[in-house]
């Protein structure tokens, strides 16, 4: 044999040694992919009618875990809980590092005090601290819930002692953000890391307020009379979605009114609204009645998920649903039977986290769950 010969023979088995490689990497992607989908399939976590998510993920398991919010690299996520195996009586802060995950039995790091209440939590620019409201200055204990009262009102708390915090990511509270008589809570952070927006009582209603990241130039974004509060910015930082109750007959003023001044409001009545950062071009979104809350933009900028309980006969199942920002296209995006709320994209737009009362064995367990999103 020539040795020309002995190199074509060569060169012919290295291209078939890589042909059979290629082919079975393909075969074993294939297969993988294969697995995949028939797991997400017969997956129960996922609604058969949910087409935005191409697979589901539980990442607590008992507790009342709500408003987890992904970090600025999409690696963390900041939540609220009430969880026994947490030590959290009430709601505390914690932060989730998905890098770390070992399991449903995972315990993120106490990021709050552990004092008092908390909530609305969001990652500051570098991810090194986290925003937060908390009851801790004027009381260590749990401030007290509300009694359910069938015959009356359902009602949330505005506790007056909530202040605005910044925590490293050692749970030490480096800067104190607010410090007004009344309600401060639910900040969030502009993707442009510049501002904040929050809601407070200092104007003797229930407003909207930015604020630069350092506690500075406070400026009033909405004046009408009514529960305005759990805002976000648009993608590009220039708007605001948010939550809010209008009252308009004199007894629903009346009501208002008198529940504001015992620290409560009444979220059952509520459409969601957009403006510009600075509260102009204020315009209402839905006007779908009954409760519609926990709004946040798609990343595109031109949509906005929510939570919603328009289509129940009673107050659940709350459901998330989707719409543009001009209000056309309404579309229901889970199909749960209880409640799920509280969504949030990650700034890459591959996931979503919510909260979701699904799989928690007939519990009152509110868990957090991460989507893997398609549009």
């Amino acid at each position: 044999m020539s040795p020309r010969s002995n190199i074509i023979l060569v060169v012919l088995g290295c291209l078939l040694i890589i042909s059979c490689k290629e082919q079975a990497s393909v075969q074993h992607k294939t297969e993988r992919e294969a697995s995949q989908l028939i797991a997400f399939e017969h997956d129960s976590l996922i609604y058969s009618q949910e087409t935005h998510f191409s697979h589901l993920q539980q990442l607590t398991d008992g507790g009342d875990n709500a408003e987890a919010y992904w970090s600025f690299d999409n690696t963390m996520l900041t939540l609220q809980a009430t969880n026994d195996d947490w030590d959290a009586e009430c709601d505390q802060i914690f932060m989730y590092d998905l890098k770390k995950k070992t399991g449903l039995k995972y315990k993120p790091q106490l990021i709050s005090t552990g004092l008092g209440r908390t909530t609305c939590s969001f990652f500051m620019p570098g991810d090194k601290e986290i925003i937060f409201a908390s009851t801790h200055l004027v009381d260590d204990a749990c401030p007290p819930v509300p009694e359910r009262n069938h015959n009356g009102p359902y009602v949330w708390p505005i506790y007056e002692s909530f202040d605005i915090f910044v925590s490293d990511m050692q749970g030490n509270i480096v800067r104190q953000l607010t410090d007004e008589p009344g309600y401060d809570a639910e900040a969030t952070l502009s993707p442009a890391g510049d501002k904040i927006v929050f809601t407070s009582m200092r104007s003797g209603d229930l407003e909207l307020y930015t604020m630069d990241i350092d506690g500075s130039n406070v400026k009033q974004v909405t004046d009408e009379l009514g529960y305005d509060g759990g805002a976000f910015f648009s993608p590009d930082g220039t708007q605001l979605i948010y939550r809010a109750s209008r009252p308009k007959t004199e007894a629903a003023v009346k009501m208002y009114k008198d529940l504001l001044q015992r620290g409560l409001v009444q979220p059952t009545q509520m459409e969601l609204f957009i403006c510009n950062v600075d509260g102009s071009n204020n315009r209402q979104l839905t006007r779908l009645g009954k409760a519609n809350w926990a709004p946040y933009f798609h990343p595109s900028g031109k949509k906005v998920i929510f939570s919603s309980n328009h289509k129940s006969e009673r107050g659940f199942p709350f459901n998330l649903f989707m719409i543009n920002i001009d209000g056309s296209g309404l579309e229901q995006i889970t199909y749960d039977n209880t409640f799920d709320s509280f969504a949030m994209f990650s700034y890459d737009g591959k996931y979503l986290a919510f909260s979701s009362n699904r799989n928690n064995g007939g519990t009152r367990a509110t868990n957090l769950f991460v989507a893997e999103w398609k549009d």
